[in-house]
C-alpha cells in the first residue's frame, strides 16, 4: 500500500508495541534537528554569494560545538537499531537491503533532482555566484550517509565481537583510534589518518551495541571520562577546539576523525544516557510521541533538502536586491529567526513533493544467499556517495573530480558507483527473499 507511510501519526503511534525504545526514536529525531539547525545557522553567507562559516567569523562559537555536534548520537543511535536489526533478520544480503532502502532511495532521487539541475544550469551558463556555490555545497552532508553505509555494512562482524567481548570490542576500536593519532602526530606518517574514518565512527557505532545489551550501567562516568579526555587533548595536543570542520584549518577534528572527536563522542553518548530518565517520561507522552513518529518517517529526506532549502531562501534575497548584512552582525543576528523559518517552510515543501520516497517497502525474509554480493554492492554504493560528497556537482561538462582514497572521482562516476552498489545490494537482498519463500 503507497500510502503505509503516510498513515496518520497518531495511527502509527497508537499500534508502536510497548516493548519499544521510545527514547532512542527521539534521540534520532532530535540529533538531525540539531544538525540542520546548526548548518542553517552557520551558514554565514556574504554578499557576493559566498558562503563562509559562523564560527570562523565569531570563534568564541567554538566551544558551542562541544554541545551542538551531535553527530555521534546518531551513530551512537545506528548502533542501536543496527543491532535489534540484524538479530530479527540475520541473513546478510535481506539485513542490507532492508537497511538500504531507507537511505539510498531518497539520497538517488535527491541526486537526481540535482544531478538534472546541475546539467542545465552548466549548459546555460547560469552556474555562477550563489547557484555555483550551492552545486558544490548541497552533496557535503551526504559523508554522513557514505559513513552510515559503512557502518551498516561492518553491523554483522562488530556485533559478533561485541556479543563476544563486549566493551572489549568497544576497547579495541578506540585503541586503533589512538594508535592511528599517535602514528599521524608523533610519527608523522603519511595517510594514516584516513584509518580514523573507520575507527572513530565505529567505535562510535559500537557504544549502540552496549546499549542496546544494556552494558552501560554507568553514564556518568562515560560522560566524565570523554569531556576531561577531550578537554586535555585540545589544551595540550595538536587537535582545534572546534568539533565541526573549519575552513582553512590544518588539524580537523572531523574530516579525518580524531581522537578528540572520539572522546566528544563519548561525553555525548554519556550525558543523553544520563538524560535517558526524564527523556523516557517526555517521549512517554501521547503527543510528543505522535510527533517523534512523524518526524521519524520524514528525517532523511528533510536532512537532504536542507542544505537546498537554506540556499534557496539565500537566493531569493539576493534576487530580490536585498542587501545581505555582515556575518555576526546586529543585524544579521537579527534577522536569523526569519531565515531559519523560511528555511523550515520551504523544506517542509521539500519534504512534501519527496517524501514519499522514504517509506518502507515490504521485505521478506532472505535464506542468506547473495552475501558476497551484497558486500560487493554496499562497498560501491558507500564508496559513491562518499566520491559525490566530495566532487559535488560543481564542472560536470569540464571534468572536475575529487581524490577518494587515492583514485580521482568525478560526479558522474560516483554516481554510477553509487547506483551500481544498490542495485547490486537489491539483487542480492530479493534472490535470498525470493529463495526463502520456496
Amino acid at each position: 500500500m503507497g500510502s503505509s507511510n503516510r498513515l496518520s501519526a497518531r495511527d502509527l503511534a497508537a499500534a508502536t508495541p510497548a516493548t519499544r525504545d521510545r527514547y532512542v526514536d527521539l534521540l534520532r529525531v532530535a540529533s538531525l534537528a540539531v544538525v540542520v539547525l546548526g548548518h542553517w545557522l552557520m551558514a554565514a553567507v556574504a554578499g557576493d554569494g559566498q558562503v563562509g562559516n559562523l564560527l570562523a567569523v565569531v570563534p568564541e562559537l567554538q566551544l558551542v560545538t562541544w554541545v551542538f555536534q551531535v553527530m555521534p548520537v546518531f551513530f551512537f543511535v545506528g548502533g542501536f537499531s543496527h543491532a535489534l536489526a540484524h538479530r530479527s533478520r540475520p541473513a546478510y544480503a535481506s539485513f542490507l537491503r532492508a537497511r538500504l532502502q531507507r537511505l539510498l532511495r531518497p539520497t538517488m532521487v535527491f541526486v537526481a533532482v540535482w544531478g538534472a539541475a546541475a546539467l542545465v544550469l552548466q549548459l546555460t551558463g547560469a552556474d555562477g555566484g550563489l547557484t555555483g556555490v550551492a552545486l558544490r555545497l548541497v552533496t557535503q552532508p551526504l559523508w554522513f550517509i557514505g559513513i552510515y553505509l559503512a557502518m551498516v555494512a561492518f553491523t554483522p562482524p562488530l556485533l559478533r565481537l561485541h556479543e563476544r567481548w563486549g566493551w572489549g570490542a568497544f576497547a579495541a576500536l578506540a585503541g586503533g583510534a589512538v594508535a592511528v593519532d599517535v602514528l599521524r602526530f608523533a610519527a608523522h606518517v603519511p595517510f594514516v589518518e584516513f584509518l580514523n574514518f573507520a575507527f572513530v565512527w565505529l567505535a562510535v557505532h559500537q557504544l549502540g551495541f552496549l546499549r542496546a545489551d544494556g552494558m552501560i550501567r554507568r553514564p556518568a562516568l562515560l560522560a566524565g571520562a570523554g569531556l576531561v579526555g577531550a578537554a586535555a587533548l585540545v589544551a595540550l595536543g595538536p587537535y582545534p577546539l572546534s568539533m565541526v570542520g573549519m575552513p582553512g584549518e590544518e588539524v580537523s577534528n572531523m574530516a579525518p576523525p580524531t581522537l578528540a572527536l572520539l572522546c566528544h563522542g563519548l561525553w555525548l553518548v554519556g550525558a543523553v544516557e544520563l538524560l535517558r530518565g526524564p527523556g523516557a517520561r517526555l517521549v512517554a507522552r501521547a503527543g510528543v510521541w505522535r510527533a517523534v513518529v512523524a518526524a521519524n518517517g520524514i528525517a532523511m529526506t528533510a536532512f537532504l533538502w536542507h542544505l537546498t532549502a537554506m540556499l534557496g531562501v539565500y537566493g531569493a534575497m539576493l534576487a530580490s536586491g536585498m542587501r545581505l548584512p555582515d556575518p555576526a552582525s546586529g543585524t544579521w543576528w537579527a534577522q536569523v529567526p526569519l531565515r531559519i523559518g523560511a528555511a523550515a517552510v520551504l523544506t517542509g515543501v521539500l519534504v512534501a513533493v519527496f517524501r514519499r520516497f522514504e517509506a518502507p517497502l515490504p521485505t521478506a525474509p532472505g535464506t542468506g544467499e547473495g552475501g558476497p554480493v551484497a558486500a560487493l554492492g554496499i562497498s560501491l554504493a558507500l564508496l559513491g556517495v562518499l566520491g559525490l560528497s566530495m566532487t559535488g556537482f560543481g564542472g560536470l561538462l569540464t571534468g572536475h573530480s575529487a581524490t577518494l582514497i587515492a583514485v580521482p572521482v568525478t560526479a558522474p562516476a560516483a554516481v554510477g558507483l553509487a547506483l551500481a552498489g544498490w542495485l547490486l545490494v537489491e539483487r542480492a537482498g530479493r534472490r535470498g527473499a525470493g529463495d526463502g519463500r520456496r
